[in-house]
């Protein structure tokens, strides 16, 4: 079978590996879309210190049921439309043995720290498949990107009167940013790129400022003078890192997302003074997922405006080399299998 292979930093081929037999426990995967995550653009740049080379990237699936081992429950049969959760956990981490097994301290994710999804077939554990019926095959690949900035939200205990600033508008951001707009928060976009922060309006943020062309900090004052209760650092920028602690409000919640490829210097005076909560967040739980798709079932998510291209699997090269030279214009690029 053909797979995407990223053999060392800036070098996209592929490759001929054999397709995998099904487990007795597990489930074998035809995969029709995978999505390049900014995980899988690291490891083209060579920049993300957990992947070891070569790498098959994708853990953003959506999948047909080929075949399923004898101990796979009857409700998972050949056929069946689906998507995968990409992580394992080990069960006896401090993160396992605390019920937050998304944030396992061994975590394998699907191409990063083992080969991923970007192939004709997979086999996965029948645990990790989550039908998810009256999704189209595209929106299947959409879901667990979404389900991380809904994570976000959920960390940050978003409610209805709160006000949420979320740095960045990529396919992350844009989860955070619909998480807090359906539990009825005031939500701020902020990002350098004018098409990605009129898409946020559409998924009903209310207010929007380009940071490249605005200054973030009198455009708070004007919006919201005491700061805002919550920030969802999506961006993954030492800028905003910083610009998340000084703009937060007294108390506030400032939650982390994005990897900064830097080290930030933070004037930690204000950690005390504002008694702010700073949380990292990983991955995403079993009920993240759930609630994306049904999230996803209401249809109104603009999906076409999120797919910024689709891809055939001898084009994956030059698909990683365009969001390399311009990060900013891509939401999301599938490669259909």
């Amino acid at each position: 079978m053909q797979a995407i292979q990223i053999k060392e930093p800036e070098l996209v081929q592929v490759v001929e590996k054999e397709k995998p037999q099904v487990g007795n426990d597990e489930v074998l995967l035809k995969l029709k879309y995978v999505g390049f995550c900014g995980s899988d653009l690291s490891t083209y740049l060579g920049k993300n210190p957990m992947v070891k080379y070569p790498r098959v990237p994708g853990h953003e699936i959506s999948a047909v049921i080929e075949s399923v081992g004898c101990n796979v429950p009857d409700n998972l049969k050949a056929g069946m439309f689906v998507t995968v959760v990409p992580y394992t956990n080990c069960g006896q981490c401090p993160s396992c043995k605390n019920g937050r097994q998304h944030a396992c301290q061994f975590n394998q994710t699907l191409g990063v720290q083992r080969d991923g999804a970007m192939s004709e077939f997979i086999a996965v554990p029948w645990q990790k498949v989550l039908v998810a019926e009256g999704l189209t095959e595209k929106e299947l690949a959409m879901v667990e990107p979404l389900t991380v900035g809904f994570h976000a939200t959920e960390r940050g205990r978003v409610t209805d009167s709160d006000v949420v600033l979320v740095f960045g508008c990529g396919m992350i951001g844009v989860g955070a940013i619909v998480r807090s707009v359906l539990r009825g928060a005031t939500v701020i976009a902020v990002d350098i790129d004018d098409d990605k922060l009129e898409v946020a309006r559409q998924l009903g943020v209310q207010y929007t400022i380009n940071s490249l062309k605005e200054d973030l900090h009198k455009q708070l004052e004007s919006i919201v003078p005491a700061g805002p209760d919550v920030i969802i650092e999506a961006a993954g920028n030492p800028k905003t890192y910083l610009a998340a602690v000084n703009e937060v409000a007294f108390t506030g919640r400032v939650v982390c997302i994005g990897y900064a490829k830097d080290d930030v210097s933070f004037a930690t005076k204000l950690f005390v003074q504002k008694e702010m909560d700073i949380m990292g967040s990983r991955n995403a739980t079993a009920s993240d997922f759930r609630a994306v798709i049904s999230y996803l079932q209401r249809k109104t998510f603009p999906i076409d405006k999120m797919i910024t291209r689709i891809i055939k699997v001898d084009e994956a090269s030059d698909g990683m080399k365009q969001w390399a030279d311009a990060p900013g214009k891509v939401f999301k690029i599938l490669v259909e299998f």
